[in-house]
């Protein structure tokens, strides 16, 4: 279908009241999805990596239309099953899944309700649970104009790059394993590799990641994530040490107190672009990064919060700031919202299944990476097919309710 009758099919869905009916949301299910805990967990700077622990929502419309969405919790995800077992999709039934930005005003606006308050729904989950309805609808404004999301965003391009993260600390882990670790994916034919810094000292940090360099070559990109370890101190004298390496940017490299003072205080010591975004619980903390200039790569996480909705307006507002789009997590759903803007960058992924199971498992049919690029589906909406056999295995149901 071409994208101009795609639009008018689905104008015709939303202007005809016979039609309208059937966008409204029948049945809703959550699930949880997680697997065993790691024996030798992999950590970043200051916390442990769940290596699966998401929510998963799945909606149907009246007609039959299905979408899905996920959230993202690096925490205990109990506080968010507790919200979606008390209730909460009875919030959503009769919603016009056509309408995702109407459902996620109505699902947002709850972290200032009293309802929410009497009912102990804390902020954090219900944020996270509306980024992963929201996500789920616009799966379903896909499906009904018949379009790939990358293509309803904007279609700048049907493919994006995509990089691997890597490097990990681990028990036990010394600088041999780091090296037969990047050999492992210089073998599947990564370009850009982003390791972990800020869990030792920086002499032990900076060796590791001359190891990265030395493996990977000049020509492919190297990016640093330090994941909010460093005092400014640190992080100006860890930024001067790194530079030799040509890293591409450096992640959130300053302490959560007073890191938009502090990053901006760094840039003008580093040559080194630096990025951050997705430890914000808020698009509105995003806006405020590129407001003080603060990044010059914004990587916020729609699965974490603000889903689609409020994806596209910091890619907008990234567009307009001259401020690369290189989304958190999860390269199958951000690529569509990348592929989408002259202001996505890269997409950022996890080759390893030890690492991350739901990547490598969760869909029958994952866009295809090779050579540093993700091709993306052209099958409408996110263009994913959860598979059966992976949501067996990982998936815990918590709630449903309709028909």
């Amino acid at each position: 279908m071409t994208g101009a009758g795609g639009a008018a099919r689905l104008a015709g869905v939303i202007r005809h009241g016979s039609r309208t009916m059937s966008s409204k949301i029948s049945h809703v299910e959550f699930h949880v999805l997680q697997t065993e805990a790691e024996t030798r967990p992999h950590w970043v700077s200051l916390f442990k990596v769940p290596n699966a622990n998401e929510l998963l929502v799945r909606l149907r419309t009246d007609d039959g239309v299905k979408g899905f969405g996920l959230a993202t919790s690096y925490t205990d995800i109990a506080p968010i099953t507790k919200v979606v077992a008390d209730g909460f999709a009875d919030l959503i039934l009769g919603m016009d899944a056509l309408a995702p930005e109407a459902l996620y005003e109505k699902l947002f606006a709850l972290t200032s309700s009293r309802q929410a308050a009497e009912r102990g729904w804390g902020r954090e989950a219900l944020i996270r649970i509306s980024a992963a309805v929201d996500l789920a609808c616009w799966d379903i404004v896909g499906k009904t104009a018949g379009l790939p999301l990358y293509r309803l965003f904007g279609g700048y391009r049907n493919q994006v790059p995509c990089y691997v993260t890597c490097a990990y600390y681990r028990d036990g882990k010394d600088n041999a394993e780091l090296r037969d670790e990047i050999e492992m994916l210089v073998a599947q034919g990564h370009r850009g590799f982003k390791g972990k810094v800020g869990g030792l000292s920086l002499a032990e940090d900076i060796a590791r990641m001359e190891i990265v360099r030395e493996v990977i070559g000049p020509d492919r990109d190297l990016m640093i994530d330090v994941n909010r370890a460093w005092d400014l101190k640190t992080a100006i004298e860890g930024a001067r040490l790194l530079t030799p390496l040509k890293p591409v940017w450096l992640e959130e490299p300053v302490r959560w107190t007073d890191d938009r003072r502090e990053l901006k205080l760094l840039a003008q010591s580093t040559a080194i672009p630096l990025s951050g975004g997705e430890s914000e619980i808020t698009s509105y903390g995003c806006r405020s990064l590129l407001e003080e200039q603060a990044v010059q790569i914004l990587q916020f996480d729609c699965t974490m919060f603000g889903g689609f909705t409020e994806g596209r307006k910091l890619a907008a507002l990234c567009e307009l700031n001259h401020v690369d789009v290189a989304p958190h997590h999860d390269c199958f759903i951000h690529a569509p919202l990348v592929a989408a803007s002259p202001a996505g960058r890269i997409v950022e992924s996890f080759t390893d299944p030890e690492r991350d199971p739901l990547q490598a498992e969760l869909y029958e049919n994952p866009p295809h990476i090779a050579d540093g690029w993700l091709t993306l589906n052209e099958a409408p909406g996110l263009g994913l097919t959860l598979s059966a056999e992976a949501l067996a295995k990982f998936a815990r149901p918590v709630a449903s309710a309709g028909r």
